[in-house]
């Protein structure tokens, strides 16, 4: 195995432990162990556990925020809220593991790399698209953020719980995410689409 190859290995292992156990339960031994190397080998690369593990949160935070920045095409608001709301649940169907790395809690990503850091990425561009509509419509500008960080928030963590719950599906989740954002709990839909073609 070349070294790019075995440090992919590793990486995969990790991965995979560190979203079953968390950061705190995964040990160096264990990442050796399933990789079928000595210990030296993962220090060699990674020059610890702390090390390896911000490799991993580093790869799932930027396939997240990736995804979920690319998902906002403009158009509607509405549009962009589904847009943004399928990405995500996207996101966790797809990569539960990496979501499961993100929003645990870990002494190592305190200040980078953490999921809110990816939140507050993402609400900085809702915070844009936000700031331009309320212009548009008459709406104080300075809001945004406000607004920005409650959508998100929602968005993110009914996505923390669709990560176990896996029902109702992906879709009608994010249809149901959409209905309270966009017509609050005054004018709910009793059967909310996406609207998305």
């Amino acid at each position: 195995m070349t070294g790019t190859e075995r440090r992919q290995q590793l990486l995969n292992v990790a991965r995979a432990l560190f979203a079953e156990k968390g950061f705190d339960g995964t040990s160096i031994e264990e990442i050796a162990h399933r990789a079928n190397v000595s210990k030296p080998v993962v220090y060699e690369h990674f020059g610890g556990k702390e090390g390896i593990y911000a490799v991993v949160v580093d790869r799932e935070t930027q396939l997240l925020l990736d995804r979920m920045i690319s998902t906002l095409h403009g158009g509607h608001p509405r549009a962009m809220l589904e847009q943004a709301a399928t990405a995500l649940l996207s996101y966790v169907e797809d990569s539960h593991d990496g979501f499961r790395i993100l929003v645990r809690d870990s002494p190592v990503a305190s200040s980078t790399g953490t999921f809110s850091t990816v939140l507050n990425d993402i609400a900085s561009q809702v915070e844009h698209i936000l700031a331009q509509q309320f212009g548009s419509l008459g709406y104080d500008e300075k809001l945004a953020a406000l607004y920005a960080q409650a959508l998100v928030g929602m968005v993110a963590l009914t996505g923390q719980w669709w990560l176990d719950a896996r029902k109702p599906k992906r879709d009608e989740v994010a249809a149901h995410l959409v209905n309270l954002a966009w017509n609050g709990l005054s004018h709910l839909e009793h059967k909310p689409k996406l609207r998305l073609a």
